[in-house]
């Protein structure tokens, strides 16, 4: 039962975004190519984040600077506004350097589906891994593997966690990305503003919303567990989407050449 449904949370994750960006190119009748440059906005902003963070962990290593708790906020924190600010970033450097003639408001809802759509399926192919990786794991004998007895404890038990987990809470990866999609979208058509209203403050409005969804997702998570979380980004998703219709209704006429 869990093989299944652990499967199913992965080829949801890849199977979503991209119908969603089939759907979304033939109805807008927008360019394949924003979906492209959307996922590659995405990758390019983890590119220089995540060697970021790798950096300042190496360098933090070790030593003790706030309690426990303290740090666990500031992690949550200082996690959410970088991701926030890189790939807000990207997504306006993308408009200003590169999609310089995509102003109109079907144009960022593609643009947004292509980012968020590729972290989708970054992580339904890690999930799927997972369930590989495990499922072999769980066919073997693992105190034959070479690794100290103390790895070999804390192996059984992430392999009996793995199989121990209530089956609808299997599935939590792939309604997530439904919520992040919405998010995602929203947040391109946010910075499209900075070029189409002239007023770079959408940028900041872009950063900080992104930030707080993340830090809602994580910090209700550990508060309140997944399903709680889930119920918060629900939340978020649906004022995202409303956010994103108004804009749609309020959207000044597209203007050519622009400098946010």
């Amino acid at each position: 039962m869990l093989t299944l449904t652990y499967s199913l949370n992965a080829l949801g994750m890849i199977g979503l975004p991209l119908t969603l960006g089939i759907v979304v190119v033939r109805r807008l009748k927008t360019r394949w190519s924003l979906l492209l440059w959307g996922a590659l906005a995405f990758i390019v902003s983890q590119g220089l984040r995540l060697p970021l963070l790798f950096g300042l962990t190496v360098l933090l290593q070790g030593r003790e600077l706030m309690s426990k708790e303290a740090a666990n906020v500031f992690n949550i924190v200082f996690l959410s506004v970088t991701a926030g600010l890189f790939e807000e970033g990207a997504r306006w450097l993308g408009y200003r350097f590169v999609l310089r003639d995509a102003r109109r408001w079907e144009e960022a809802v593609t643009f947004g589906a292509g980012h968020g759509g590729v972290e989708a399926i970054i992580f339904g192919g890690l999930a799927g891994l997972t369930v590989i990786n495990m499922v072999i794991l769980q066919s073997m004998d693992l105190t034959t593997l070479p690794m100290t007895a103390e790895q070999q404890t804390a192996l059984v038990a992430q392999v009996t966690a793995f199989w121990s987990t209530p089956w609808y809470l299997t599935m939590l990866g792939a309604v997530e990305r439904v919520f992040a999609l919405a998010l995602h979208i929203t947040l391109a058509a946010l910075v499209l503003q900075c070029f189409t209203r002239r007023n770079g403050l959408w940028l900041l409005a872009a950063i900080g919303w992104h930030a707080l969804a993340n830090i809602v997702g994580v910090g209700v998570a550990q508060a309140a567990g997944p399903l709680a979380s889930e119920g918060a980004l629900a939340i978020v998703a649906l004022i995202s989407l409303g956010l994103l219709f108004w804009l749609r209704r309020s959207a000044p006429r597209p203007l050519p050449e622009v400098v946010a």
